[in-house]
Parts: structure tokens; C-alpha cells; sequence
């Protein structure tokens, strides 16, 4: 369609759509951002509102939804949470003198699920992450930063490691480049780059303009060619999405995953370690049960650390220290905890003022926050916290700063006198008392010219138009001076105004907007003085989130009983009376049934666990691997005793689910999650096996179950429980000397059956499948005849392996390879088909039926 077709306003929208085919364009227009086209159809859905139209030329009518402008970070929170960019498009100039004429517009910000800022749309507890991956051959690189807190970095690591580094990360965003064809398992929204921006010597131009250096020696990344695309990457996407936030980005560290246990997606989601996983909640989770931090910034940490357990018993040690210190010293524990409270979001907030968005209320909240370091340090009075008490700097100057100049009263909010203290600049101070006193005579005027006049109800008034203005009722129009200059006429008044008060008029108008341009420029420059001092400001947050997420370590124990494990480099895994803590947190104090778990070269580093669905079978597994998992964080754990070999990786294979997205099955999932353990696995590993080849036939399940075991028990040596309902694996123990069975132990009595979620030594060869069935609720005419099939079943078995009484000669072991094939059959798959005439074809089917049959 022609553009004469077209209003100016479409013309205008469409010319600045087309340069954001990506993104929902919020268009403002008043009081409303409104979306056309696509955008308002894609936005009517998402937020639930109501789709309307409207003529923008002949013949003309688009579609559109919008959002009242003083809302709009709750739109934004749900359309940015479920992956959609908006670009923000604001009114850049007013409208003529006659109310009339086009208002110029442009995009002020587009807003990505990893560029977000606005505090109203964060979540305080968790980082906001832009990850960028840059792919290779063998080896890849990942960069990620969280603008809010400043926090960069960048690594180089194997394509193995590439999924779970992602599955911890979490990332809001993650920008690839265009055409790379490689697709992250991790759901998360995914933005295609000009892949110039990625490439290694581009990008690190890029890191070098961006922090003013001619080398990258000093960040770690000049001889990691692939960690140094990625950063350079992100760097350039920031430049085109939020150029605000690249000033505030000072500095790149790079790390290694080597340093970190990798969890993959598997484990994360069977071990439940951030979230439910029938709820996708935080509550019944790992996390949910270790989160008793009182700030964000400790909030944040813990869950690196949930997601990254260490791999040094040194550094593991020198948690332990400081929580077993603040375990025993609970008095000293409650002190802190009650000034932790005192501070603010310090990371984000750094970075805010940084960027010169800090709020008035915010930077009071700072002051609260440095006022309270003093006091930390104070309390920490140890060799064991020694490092974090040096890292608590007393920032007085900052606190004097922020007292000596904002005034801000919460009630109020900024309120007539500003936020600048009185006091602070005696030219602000002038214009101040100027614009009080014409105000005072203003209120003056009113009274002199009553009583002058004779008027008893004129009064004084101001509106945007008129300006100050003398407004007498019609009935009193007759008093009215000559000095008095007809303004405006009403219906039932006339309004006037005089010399004298256009002069005081102009007094104050000249006054306020004075005073609100050097307020302004006041509050910058006292934000600039505070950001000179962000790195240390940084820095205090980062020991007020490591001391916040020791003490909640420490609180967590002595609350639910934990006690300190010994980590040493041994091969062994040895608990006494080890507790699962989300479960054990969902019942009744005592209520839990706490077992022992032994994995050593003395005693076997295999078990095999046998025993009843419902029994606690999986809860026991599952807490051997969370006790592992949260002794490498530093935490204490649930049990009376533990001494832990460190772990590099721990493994599950837990439960049935198929992946429909790619056409795998239950038992294709099941065997691809086994394989890559199998692997990846060495024997420093955990491995937690539930249920192998359950997914097939019996004796196909059976056959594999045996050689993982075998494998496991030849080849990885590795620490592994190994949970089954196959009772014929129990007869490993007696020809593999590193394995031992365990049972779950079940108590039956006249028929009924009660679980007893205790570990016992020994195997059994019954799985009580039917009276889990009961329990479930299953019909009973289908209970009774389960019943009856399994004694046919069961009598039937017993047939076949004893005579007279006599148990018959063993069965045969089960081979885990196909016969040879017959010579029939290796001359069928020399056959070439498409070369053969049907005739010739029919006689070599009867020749090898012949042979076959004899």
C-alpha cells in the first residue's frame, strides 16, 4: 500500500518497526504504550488483554493492545519472563504550540530476557545471566554476565562440559552465532549474532576498546581464543541493546570448570537441588532448604555454590572452619544475622549508582548498609573468618557523604524541599529561600488585595496555561480596579491578572526551574562521588554475601542437626545415620528413618539395593548423593558421622521419562543417560543407578543391568549404589568381590505388609509390587487376580529349576552376545537383491529354504 495511504503516525510507527522485526515495539502515544499489528496480537495473548483497532489511513485499520504507561513493568515482567524482547519507544518532543503536529519518537531501550535492569523486574534471590557461546571443533567458549551486579566472565572448556556449564548458569538469554547449527539443551531464549561479532580477533578488539587496554594479558583470556569470542560477543550485543550498561562494565575474570564439580541436567533435576521437581518451585528443594540468607547478594552466592561443589579439600576446608565457628557460636550467629538484615541489594545497587539510576531512597538504604559493616567486623573475632573480617572495609567517607547531603523522607517521598540536605550548597540554599519567599507573597497578595479591594472572596490561583491569576466572582464585578488585566473569562468569574504579580510570577517560575536543574546536578555529582568508590563497594558486598551464606550454612545445622563431615582424598564414602534433608524437612521432627551408608575398597564399592517400591529405596539414594553434594559446598550434612572421599562428579540415573522433542523413548533416554555416565565416569565418581533396563524385556534388562555392574566393578571402580527390582543381581556379590547387596527392610504379617525405610545387609527376592498396587488404590476383583497370577507365575518358575525336591543344575549363564550367524544367513546378506531377475531371485529362496530346513 502506497504511503499517501497512510497517517503520519503509521508512517512513523512502521519506520521504526522495521529496524526491531525482532522485538515488541511499545509505542507510545500519552498516557498508553500501544502495540500494532503482530506485536498487539502477540501482546493481547500473552498479557491477557483486550485486542482492539483503529483507522490509520484510507482503508487502513490495524490492530492494536495497550498497556497504561505507570503498569508497565508488570507487562513487561510477564512478556519478558516468557522470552519476548520489547523495544521501549518514547515521545522525544512535545507537540506544537496549538497542541497539534507529529511528536518525534525513538527507541530509548530494548529490553531482552538478559538485559533487564529495572528492579521491579528481577528477582533479587537469583542472578540475571546474558550467556554467550561461542562453538569449536573439540573445545568451546562461554562468557556471561549479570549487568545488574557487574559480575563478568569467561571461560574455555571441553564441548563435554559445555551442557552442564549451561544447566548451571541458568541463563535468562544466550546469544549464539547466526548459522553456528549448534542448539543448547537448556531452554532458555536464544539470539542469533552477525557472526563477525564472534570472531576471535574482532572480539578482542572489541574487549579492548570497551576496557581501554592494548592487551588482554591481564584478564586471562589473550591465549583463549574461543573464551575471548564469547566475551567480545556479549560486549557487541550490549553496544546494540543497552549501551548504558557497557560503561559500567570494568573488569573480566576467567575460570575454569576444572575447579568445579559438573552436575548435568540429569542430576540437577533428580537430586531436585534448585527446584521441586513436581511443584517447579524452590520450596522442596536442595535450596529451599539450605536458603536462610538475609540478603540477596548471600541468596545469589548460595546458589553458585549449590551449582558449583569444589574440588579441593582446602578450599572445602576453609568453609567448614568458618561455619563450624559460627555453628558453636550461636550468640555471635544471632548478632550477625540481625545486622545482615541491615543491608541492601549492595551488588546491584553499586551498579545503579554507577549508571546513575540509584534512587534517593536507594542511596539511603546504602548509608544503612555501610553503617552496619563496622559492626560485622566487629563480630568476627576468629582465624577461621579472619580473610572476610579484612574484606569488611568501613566506608565512613561514603556514610558522610550520603548524611551530609540527601535528605530523603520516606512518608513524603522527595517532597517540596527536595532531597538535597540544607546545608550542602549555599547557592542551592539562596535559590530556595527565593522561591519560599515569592511563594510567601503570593499568599500575601491575596489577603492585601481583599482587603484593598473591598472583594472578601477573591483569592489568588495558578494553573500550566494561564500562569498566577486574580480570579473575582461575577457578582462582585463591579469592584473590580482598573489596575486589574482581564485574563480569562468564565461562567460565573472573571480572572485577571496585575503587573506586579506577572513579575513575582516570573520570579518563581525562574526560581523552581533553577532549583530543580541544580538539585538534578547536585544528586549526579553526589552519585558520581559515590561511584568513584564502586570496586570497594563491590567488594564489601562480596564478603557480606560469603559471611551471609556461611551463616545460613551454620544456622541450617543447628536447626536440623547437621554435623561437620571430614572430606579427605580417600576412596571412601562412609555415613552413619545419613538423613534426606528436603524430606526430612517435611516431616515431623524425628519422624525420618536415618540409615548408614558404606562405599569402600574393604567393604565393596558396589552395593546393590533390592527391596520394594514405596520402601525408601530412592530417598536413600538420593540422600547419599545430597550429602556428597553439600559436604564439597562446605555445608554441613544431614547424619551423626561422615567422612567423604572428595567426589569429582556425582551421577544419577533415576526414573523413566521419554524425550518426545527428539523421538527417544523411555528406554532410549534411560540408555543414552546411562551411557554417557558409563563414559564420563571415573573413580573418583558417585554414581547413583536406579532401575537399569527396566525399559525392555526381563532378560534383556537383566543382561544389561549385569554388565554395567560388571563394567563399573572392572573398569571405573567407581563409588555407586545400585538400586533394582532384578533379585537375580544379588548373586553378583558371591563372584564380584567389590559388590554387596543391601535391602530395603519390609515387615509382613498375615497378608499386610509395612514398610520399615531401614537399610539392612542382604538381598531379597521379592519386590511386594502388588501391595504398592493397594496402596495406590487399585480395584480389588485387579488386586485379587494380580494375586492369583503371580502364585501361577512364581509355581511356574519353581517347576522349571527344581526336580524331586532337588534344586536342578544352575541355569545358564546369560550371554550378553548374539550366537554366529548361520551360513544361510551370511550368504542372505551377501545377496545383492537389485541385481537379480525375479526368476533368479524365487530359485534362491527355495535353495535356502532347503538348506535352512536341513
Amino acid at each position: 500500500m502506497s504511503d499517501k495511504n497512510l497517517t503520519p503516525l503509521r508512517a512513523q510507527y512502521l519506520s521504526i518497526k522495521k529496524h526491531y522485526p525482532e522485538a515488541i515495539v511499545f509505542f507510545r502515544l500519552g498516557d498508553f504504550y500501544e502495540t500494532f499489528d503482530g506485536d498487539a496480537e502477540i501482546t493481547a495473548r500473552e498479557l491477557e488483554i483486550v485486542l482492539t483497532g483503529r483507522e490509520m489511513g484510507k482503508g487502513v485499520k490495524v490492530p492494536m493492545a495497550g498497556i497504561p504507561y505507570h503498569a508497565v513493568d508488570n507487562y513487561l515482567a510477564r512478556l519478558i519472563g516468557r522470552g519476548h524482547k520489547v523495544a521501549i519507544c518514547e515521545q522525544t518532543t512535545r507537540p506544537g504550540g496549538d497542541g497539534k503536529g507529529l511528536m518525534e519518537r525513538e527507541v530509548v531501550r530494548l529490553i531482552t530476557p538478559g538485559t533487564v535492569v529495572e528492579p521491579g523486574l528481577l528477582d533479587g534471590k537469583r542472578n540475571n545471566y546474558l550467556a554467550a557461546v561461542a562453538p569449536g571443533a573439540e573445545e568451546a567458549g562461554i562468557a556471561f554476565i549479570d549487568i545488574t551486579t557487574g559480575e563478568f566472565a569467561a571461560a574455555q572448556l571441553p564441548l563435554s562440559r559445555l551442557e552442564a556449564e549451561l544447566e548451571r548458569l541458568r541463563p535468562a538469554e544466550i546469544i549464539l552465532p547466526r548459522d553456528s547449527g549448534y542448539q543448547p539443551r537448556f531452554k532458555a531464549p536464544v539470539t542469533a549474532i552477525d557472526e563477525r561479532d564472534f570472531e576471535p580477533e574482532s572480539a578482542a578488539g572489541t574487549l579492548k576498546d570497551n576496557f581501554g587496554v592494548t592487551t588482554l594479558e591481564g584478564y586471562g583470556v589473550a591465549r583463549l581464543p574461543l573464551a575471548t569470542a564469547a566475551a567480545g560477543a556479549i560486549i557487541a550485543y550490549l553496544k546494540e541493546t543497552h549501551k548504558g550498561a557497557v560503561a559500567g562494565i570494568s573488569h573480566l575474570t576467567t575460570y575454569s570448570v576444572g575447579d568445579y564439580m559438573a552436575l548435568d541436567e540429569s542430576t540437577v533435576a533428580n537430586l531436585e537441588i534448585f527446584q521441586n521437581a513436581t511443584t517447579r518451585a524452590v520450596a522442596g528443594s536442595v535450596l529451599g532448604v539450605l536458603d536462610v540468607t538475609r540478603t540477596p547478594m548471600g541468596a545469589r552466592l548460595l546458589r553458585r555454590w549449590l551449582g558449583q561443589p569444589l574440588l579441593s579439600t582446602a578450599a572445602i576446608s576453609e568453609r567448614q572452619d568458618a561455619v563450624d565457628w559460627l555453628f558453636r557460636n550461636s550468640l555471635v550467629r544471632s548478632e550477625i544475622e540481625r545486622w545482615l538484615k541491615s543491608f541492601a541489594d549492595l551488588e546491584r545497587l553499586a551498579n545503579r549508582v554507577r549508571s546513575f539510576t540509584a534512587l534517593p531512597r536507594e542511596i539511603i538504604a546504602l548509608k544503612r548498609s555501610l553503617e552496619a559493616v563496622p559492626e560485622l567486623g566487629r563480630a568476627l573475632n576468629d582465624a577461621s573468618v579472619a580473610g572476610l573480617k579484612s574484606d569488611l572495609k568501613d566506608r565512613a567517607d561514603i556514610v558522610a557523604l550520603i548524611e551530609n547531603a540527601i535528605e530523603y523522607d520516606p512518608a513524603t517521598a522527595v517532597g517540596e524541599g527536595g532531597v538535597i540536605r540544607a546545608g550542602f550548597s549555599a547557592e542551592l540554599d539562596q535559590l530556595r529561600d527565593m522561591a519560599t519567599g515569592a511563594k510567601s507573597y503570593i499568599a500575601k497578595l491575596e489577603a492585601e488585595e481583599r482587603a484593598t479591594t473591598g472583594i472578601k472572596n477573591l483569592k489568588v490561583g495558578y494553573n500550566q496555561v494561564f500562569g498566577y491569576y486574580l480570579e473575582v466572582s461575577a457578582a462582585n464585578l463591579g469592584q473590580v480596579p482598573e489596575r486589574f488585566i482581564r485574563k480569562q473569562t468564565l461562567a460565573n468569574a472573571e480572572r485577571y491578572i496585575t503587573l506586579e504579580l506577572k513579575e513575582y510570577e516570573s520570579a518563581i517560575l525562574s526560581s523552581r526551574e533553577r532549583l530543580a536543574e541544580m538539585e538534578t546536578g547536585l544528586y549526579r555529582r553526589v552519585l558520581g562521588q559515590i561511584a568513584e568508590s564502586a570496586e570497594a563497594l563491590l567488594a564489601i558486598a562480596d564478603a557480606v554475601a560469603r559471611l551471609d551464606t556461611l551463616t545460613a550454612f551454620a544456622s541450617v545445622a543447628a536447626d536440623n542437626n547437621y554435623v561437620k563431615p571430614l572430606i579427605d582424598d580417600s576412596a571412601d564414602l562412609l555415613v552413619t545415620a545419613g538423613r534426606h534433608p528436603v524430606v526430612e524437612d517435611s516431616l515431623s521432627l524425628g519422624r525420618f528413618i536415618a540409615n548408614d551408608n558404606t562405599l569402600s575398597k574393604d567393604e565393596g564399592r558396589i552395593v546393590i539395593l533390592t527391596g520394594p517400591n514405596m520402601a525408601g529405596k530412592s530417598t536413600y539414594l538420593k540422600q547419599t548423593a545430597l550429602i556428597v553434594l553439600m559436604a564439597q559446598i562446605g555445608a554441613f550434612v544431614p547424619a551423626t558421622a561422615a567422612r567423604i572421599g572428595l567426589c569429582d562428579r556425582i551421577f544419577t540415573r533415576i526414573g523413566a521419562h521419554e524425550d518426545l522433542a527428539t523421538g527417544k523413548s523411555t528406554f532410549m533416554v534411560e540408555m543414552v543417560e546411562t551411557a554417557n555416565i558409563l563414559v564420563n565416569a571415573t573413580s573418583k565418581s558417585l554414581l547413583i543407578l536406579d532401575e537399569i533396563g527396566r525399559g525392555t524385556s526381563t532378560y534383556d534388562g537383566l543382561a544389561i543391568a549385569r554388565a554395567v555392574v560388571e563394567y563399573i566393578h572392572d573398569h571405573l571402580g567407581a563409588r555407586t549404589l545400585f538400586a533394582t527390582h532384578y533379585h537375580e543381581m544379588v548373586a553378583m556379590a558371591e563372584t564380584l568381590s567389590g559388590v554387596r547387596n543391601c535391602n530395603v527392610a519390609v515387615s509382613e504379617d498375615k497378608g499386610e505388609v509395612v514398610f520399615l525405610h531401614r537399610i539392612l545387609p542382604g538381598g531379597v527376592d521379592k519386590s511386594y509390587g502388588i501391595h504398592v498396587a493397594k496402596l495406590a488404590g487399585l480395584p480389588k476383583p485387579v488386586i485379587k487376580r494380580a494375586s492369583e497370577v503371580l502364585l501361577e507365575l512364581e509355581s511356574t518358575r519353581d517347576r522349571s529349576i527344581t526336580t524331586g525336591g532337588r534344586r536342578s543344575a544352575p541355569a545358564p549363564q546369560l550371554s550378553l552376545f548374539q550366537p554366529p550367524p548361520s551360513p544361510v544367513t551370511g550368504e542372505l546378506l551377501k545377496l545383492d537383491i537389485d541385481a537379480m531377475t525375479p526368476r533368479e531371485a524365487l530359485e534362491k529362496l527355495y535353495d535356502l529354504k532347503r538348506r535352512a530346513g536341513e
